[in-house]
């Protein structure tokens, strides 16, 4: 039971009788599956991956990282040679502003008419004019570039977040998905639209002003040249510290945000066995850790801009020595000296700009080779045959076991046949492997040993073959209508309104505000969980899959929607080959065949009649859910699972 489950009273929830087999593990439940060591520790079930070994999924390479800039930026090359040709002409413009006021100080130290300085003052006028259009332009154009590129890499990530084997994002537990999703996402986003244009108008500005000092006095450019080497050294040494630091911050960032997650996820059973000590002792140690990176990040910063300020007063004053001896020697004049000062005063700012915009730059660039390293993780292969298969809808487990941990089976060489168009039920009580067998036939995950056949071929090759509903169901935000042609996004409205129909929900779908172009999810028309449910079942109609695995599907359902939903998977179900994990035995009652697992192994098998008769645990079972049912019953929490 999920920390989200409700007590169902409908009808009785069905727990083992005190002489009922367990399943691997004989420790009471409250609330989830979790279990607690002899420290008082969580420990992962039998069910369950162990949350404390994660393995994170890959980030990719510094050089894979270019090459994947590359391959996003190849398509659109036309916008980037006008986007940075632009920013050039802007920055070209802006640069005559130097000589100009020069020549106005030019103008006033030899005491011409007042008449001379109109021309270069309104030139002055025209190039702020001409340099503020063609940089919005400029940066505009940069903007939409990295925009459309940034686009292309989200849409890559999630299509290949989504794809990837539930086991394989298990391993590296929610917190790492979820940080890359969020807060990777954010810094690359957040670069592309700031540091992107700014770093390439910052990089065209220090190219063309150091130039245009050569043209001014050749003996300007090595005066200015004098801070590089300090400015070279600063850049090597953040660089050095600056890239470790951010991986390690994403790291522990992502860790933190896991241990939330699993401590919140699990609040039921941390109060059930007075764990808060311990998860508020974890909570607090990976906090901490993300806080004295982030202070480590912090004061290295200060110390960056420290070393910065030195290397311009040192350029400076070389170019002013400079000026002032060549104006002596009569080699250049005082406006000329001042259009050099000016011009290196004015490289202050995109030199700052872009040895600054490196903690962007790398920050953005830790997380782009999170994504990327997610982008490159191989995609599941679906055979070319499975989109199509609309005949054999059969499913064959043979010698399956499965096991989230070495050492720790969760199935134990399970054969079982599923015919076509059968109905087949999974029982068993808490921990006996039954939501493992429907995610393995599911394909959510592969079998650590035997093999699974589902219309021939293996679950995760089967594409659109098996449709798989759960318990916990997301209303995705936006129009219901949207959210039904998930499943078929060809659907007319007439095929919506079909499926809703048949499974009961079509009455109150158009009773909403606005009919079935109601937004419904977070920000709008909330949906009970029955409902929810029903809109679960209502795409699977849509999605038509041949082989369905419902894993306590109606197991969320209060006493007014259980029969409901009870009624609405029924109709789903007519027609296709159904493995059901049931929370009411009379979702067992009603199959064509009883599967009862224990311990990972089939104990049982038949039909509901004939394990009755046989008086073994089935009929234990269906006696201690009887025995709940009758009125002077006491009210129990949960079904085994």
């Amino acid at each position: 039971m999920t920390g989200t489950d409700k007590p169902n009273d409908a009808e009785p929830a069905l727990v083992p009788p005190a002489d009922a087999p367990h399943g691997t593990d004989s420790t009471p439940v409250t609330g989830t599956d979790e279990r607690h060591g002899s420290d008082g520790s969580p420990v992962a079930t039998a069910e369950e991956p162990n949350s404390t070994e994660r393995a994170l999924l890959p980030t990719a390479t510094p050089a894979r990282t270019r090459a994947a800039v590359r391959e996003l930026l190849r398509p659109h090359r036309a916008l980037a040679a006008a986007g940075f040709g632009t920013l050039m002409f802007a920055t070209a413009v802006g640069l005559l502003t130097q000589p100009l006021l020069g020549h106005i100080v030019d103008v006033v130290t030899e005491h011409r008419s007042p008449d001379a300085l109109t021309r270069p003052v309104l030139a002055l006028a025209g190039v702020a004019v001409v340099q503020g259009v063609t940089t919005a332009l400029g940066m505009s154009l940069v903007s939409r570039l990295g925009e459309t590129a940034l686009a292309r890499l989200r849409e890559r990530f999630v299509a290949r977040a989504l794809s990837l084997p539930l086991e394989r994002l298990e391993r590296a537990g929610s917190g790492d998905l979820n940080a890359r999703v969020t807060r990777d996402v954010s810094r690359v986003a957040d670069a592309v639209r700031t540091a992107l244009p700014e770093l390439a108008r910052s990089g065209l500005s220090i190219v063309l002003t150091l130039g245009a000092l050569a043209l001014l006095d050749w003996r300007f450019l090595p005066a200015a040249l004098v801070a590089v080497p300090v400015q070279a050294h600063t850049a090597r040494w953040y660089l050095r510290n600056a890239v470790p630091l951010y991986a390690q911050e994403r790291i522990a960032t992502g860790a933190q945000q896991q241990q939330l997650l699993d401590t919140i996820g699990g609040a039921r059973t941390v109060r059930a066995y007075r764990l808060q000590d311990g998860h508020t002792r974890r909570v607090t140690e990976r906090s901490r850790a993300a806080v004295e990176l982030t202070m480590r990040g912090v004061r290295l910063v200060l110390r960056f801009y420290s070393r910065l300020h030195i290397a311009e007063y040192v350029g400076l004053a070389a170019v002013l020595v400079t000026g002032f001896l060549l104006v002596r020697s009569g080699s250049a004049s005082v406006g000329t000296a001042t259009a050099a000062a000016l011009y290196f005063h004015s490289l202050f700012g995109p030199v700052n700009t872009a040895l600054v915009l490196l903690d962007d730059a790398q920050s953005a660039t830790a997380g782009l080779a999170r994504l990327v390293g997610v982008v490159d993780e191989p995609a599941p292969v679906v055979s070319p045959h499975a989109d199509g298969a609309t005949g054999e809808a059969s499913v064959t487990l043979t010698g399956v076991s499965h096991a989230y941990v070495p050492g720790r089976p969760v199935l134990h060489g399970v054969d079982l046949e599923v015919r076509t168009e059968e109905r087949v039920a999974l029982v068993g009580t808490t921990g006996a492997g039954k939501t493992t067998l429907a995610k393995l036939v599911a394909g959510l995950h592969r079998p650590a040993a035997g093999r699974i056949e589902v219309g021939g071929i293996a679950p995760d090759e089967s594409g659109r073959l098996v449709g798989l509903v759960t318990q916990e169901v997301h209303v995705f935000a936006g129009p219901l209508a949207e959210d039904l042609r998930l499943a078929r996004p060809e659907a007319s409205a007439e095929e919506l309104r079909e499926a809703l129909a048949t499974v009961g929900a079509l009455g109150w779908a158009e009773a909403l505000p606005e009919g079935l172009d109601t937004v419904v999810g977070d920000g709008g028309h909330q949906l009970t969980a029955d409902r929810a449910q029903q809109l679960a079942l209502a795409r699977l109609l849509l999605a038509d899959p041949p082989v369905v695995v419902l894993d306590e599907a109606t197991a969320e359902a209060g006493s007014s929607g259980a029969r409901l939903l009870d009624e609405a998977a029924e109709r789903a179900l007519r027609g296709r080959t159904a493995l059901v994990v049931a929370h009411r035995l009379s979702q067992a009652a009603a199959a064509d065949r009883v599967v009862v697992l224990s311990g990972g192994r089939v104990v049982e098998e038949g039909t509901h009649d004939e394990l009755l008769a046989a008086r073994g645990t089935y009929a234990a079972l269906w006696r201690a859910w009887s025995h709940q049912r009758s009125p002077d019953a006491p009210a129990t929490a949960d079904a085994p699972r």
